[in-house]
């Protein structure tokens, strides 16, 4: 028998929401066994990079690293317009502009720190931290800037802060393409027909979730860091698409333009195309 397939998902709603089917083992596994963890997404990029993961959640920034050993699943990926992260600052403003400045970001290699790199490059020292920290952080005034994902995107006005740049509409304005920031990806040694399986069951999952929204309530309240149901759905709304079922023409040109931008600073190693599982 096969030692069964390590699966990792981030505690993020668009994640909780897509695949709380796959969770609860209310689409077909197709005869495959899982081994489930819900992680932050800079633990899944290590875990990852450390081969411990063969089906996971990850930052594209990490998958640029991966795409020798890993194809990206044609379906579950966070990419669209109007999805980027916040560079948000804790005084109003203000740019980063010196060394002696801090940006705090969620872990060295996310998409958000990637898009960092790309647009302010040289300008205050990063700091990585858990994305869920960095709010809290810069209210304290324990950082300059900080780079804003997920729930945050909705919340920073209440807590007092101030936006610098919105970095996802910066991406779309000098790409015309949406923005890329996570999918579902899978080791190329598990072989052709696992993979293919797997995505399938990816697939069934989210459509399950679009047609059963109300039912995907408990899986993500359970691993929130936002309880409001409102601010979920708001997530939901944006970050689970037509690409999240699948990447199309569009999805790739998405991925390729963010390859051919990171090998363009050194980041990556190889081809700067991803495998598309399908």
């Amino acid at each position: 028998m096969s030692p069964p397939i390590r699966f990792a998902i981030s505690t993020c709603p668009n994640d909780t929401f897509a695949f709380h089917a796959f969770l609860n083992r209310l689409v077909d596994w197709r005869g495959l066994d899982f081994e489930i963890e819900l992680l932050d997404i800079q633990t899944l990029n290590d875990r990852l990079l450390e081969g411990t993961l063969d089906v996971a959640k990850t930052s594209f920034h990490a998958a640029i690293y991966l795409a020798d050993r890993y194809g990206v699943f044609d379906s579950g990926s966070a990419l669209g317009f109007g999805v980027g992260p916040l560079l948000l600052a804790a005084a109003p403003n203000s740019v980063p502009s010196t060394p002696e400045q801090t940006t705090l970001c969620p872990g060295k290699d996310t998409t958000a720190a990637l898009l960092y790199q790309l647009f302010y490059p040289g300008s205050a020292q990063v700091q990585h931290v858990v994305f869920s920290e960095i709010m809290p952080r810069l209210k304290r005034k324990e950082a300059d800037f900080g780079v804003c994902i997920h729930e945050g995107r909705f919340t920073w006005q209440q807590e007092g802060l101030h936006l610098v740049e919105d970095l996802g509409t910066r991406w779309e304005t000098e790409t015309q393409c949406p923005l890329p920031l996570g999918g579902i990806i899978g080791a190329l040694d598990l072989g052709e027909e696992v993979l293919h399986q797997v995505q399938s069951i990816l697939r069934e999952s989210i459509l399950y979730a679009k047609q059963n929204p109300e039912s995907t309530f408990p899986t993500m309240r359970r691993y929130a860091q936002e309880f409001d149901d409102t601010v979920l759905l708001k997530h939901v709304e944006l970050y689970v698409n037509d690409w999240t079922v699948s990447l199309g023409d569009v999805g790739q040109k998405a991925l390729d333009e963010l390859g051919t931008r990171a090998h363009s600073i050194g980041l990556g190693s190889g081809s700067s195309r991803f495998r598309i599982i399908r």
